[in-house]
């Protein structure tokens, strides 16, 4: 029997679609499984816009218990309702993931990795680890008793300016470092229009930590201890006020913190009352300067130079470029995160600065910081 005309010309359209484009195996690792435990934290939909565009990762389930919360961000980005559970534990058992992205309350940090962490999951959380040192020395057993990851992604990682800055500084071009700044934060949460599901936790002593001094502090720690080559300074001095205590009652809107080490000292200014949103270094060494401006450029000056020049900083290896990226190349074996920015030594070290920061603040004193147990 003859095929009508279109079926054939079907066929033989198919059949050079085949020879022309053969299929190809595919030539690289299978993407990671992770699923995402939590909804509150508003910095999700970043993620959710990350996800579909990453081939190194692939999204297996997500944890809300709000169900209107989730159904919320189902619509929104169009996800799979399978994907859906309100449960974690239920979800772990049901999907295993290799690492869970954790976008809960920071006081709920704590109780999803070591929840994951019995199921020999990774973790990684947003900024910053945790709310106190007991909870941060918590989770470092955790990790260590389960043999897991666990990591804190700061937007500011992934600026090309920074890893250009610190690499500067660590490669002696800039000189002995004395002096650095860091400045963190915008306009205040409300003013910028966080969402009804994250204000009243980002707001909360208990659930956040402090107010900006948390929020925006963490980032300049981060940054200092891998500038510091992971050592604690040996103390910290901080000031913390509210200059807008009909929005934010409970809570610091307005921080300098102070951190001495051997011949440097770093100050680090988060704040929700900057005039714009804002998240730059300077670095001052006694061979040269590095200013970060946005993500990729920096204004940079060595001595004898009479001004300044403005360059632009190298791309990022891709699996440095982004969380994502970073996280697979961890889970993978491609990347030892000993000492990194996202790091679990690091963010210890960045716990006791913000711990130390708060009681400072509380009580108009210096805090001299003590090693932290085994």
């Amino acid at each position: 029997m003859k095929l009508p005309l279109i079926a054939r010309t079907a066929l033989v359209i198919a059949a050079m679609a085949f020879l022309t484009n053969p299929a190809r195996p595919q030539t690289g690792p299978p993407p990671v499984p992770v699923a995402i435990v939590g909804l509150v934290h508003g910095h999700v939909s970043g993620l959710f816009g990350a996800l579909p565009k990453n081939a190194n990762v692939q999204l297996v389930g997500i944890a809300e218990p709000n169900t209107a919360l989730a159904a919320k961000y189902e619509q929104r980005f169009h996800l799979d309702h399978a994907l859906f559970y309100t449960d974690t534990e239920t979800m772990l058992n049901a999907v295993h993931p290799q690492a869970v992205l954790v976008y809960t309350t920071i006081l709920d940090h704590r109780e999803v990795i070591e929840l994951a962490a019995r199921h020999g999951i990774s973790s990684m959380v947003e900024k910053p680890l945790a709310t106190t040192m007991p909870d941060a020395l918590a989770i470092r057993h955790t990790a260590v008793q389960h043999h897991v990851q666990v990591l804190v992604n700061y937007e500011t990682t992934w600026y090309a300016s920074n890893a250009e800055a610190l690499r500067q500084a660590d490669e002696g071009k800039l000189g002995e470092v004395r002096k650095v700044i860091v400045y963190d934060g915008h306009n205040g949460p409300k003013e910028i229009g966080v969402g009804p599901e994250w204000l009243p936790w980002l707001t909360d002593p208990v659930q956040n930590g402090a107010g900006a001094m948390f929020d925006f502090g963490c980032y300049g720690a981060d940054l200092a201890t891998v500038l510091m080559h992971g050592h604690a300074p040996l103390s910290v001095t901080a000031v913390a006020q509210t200059d807008k205590p009909a929005i934010y009652p409970k809570v610091d809107d307005d921080t300098t913190i102070i951190l001495h080490y051997p011949h440097t000292q770093i100050v680090l200014m988060p704040s929700w009352n900057w005039t714009f949103s804002r998240k730059d270094m300077e670095i001052y060494g006694v061979a040269g300067s590095a200013i970060t401006v946005a993500a990729d450029q920096l204004r940079v000056r060595y001595v004898p130079q009479k001004a300044e020049s403005t360059i632009t900083a190298p791309p990022l290896p891709a699996e440095y470029s982004n969380s994502l990226d970073y996280l697979a190349a961890v889970l993978r074996g491609q990347i030892k995160p000993d000492d990194d920015l996202s790091s679990l030594p690091t963010n210890m070290v960045v716990m006791q600065i913000l711990d130390a920061a708060r009681t400072s603040a509380k009580t108009g004193r210096t805090v001299t910081l003590q090693p932290l147990p085994n």
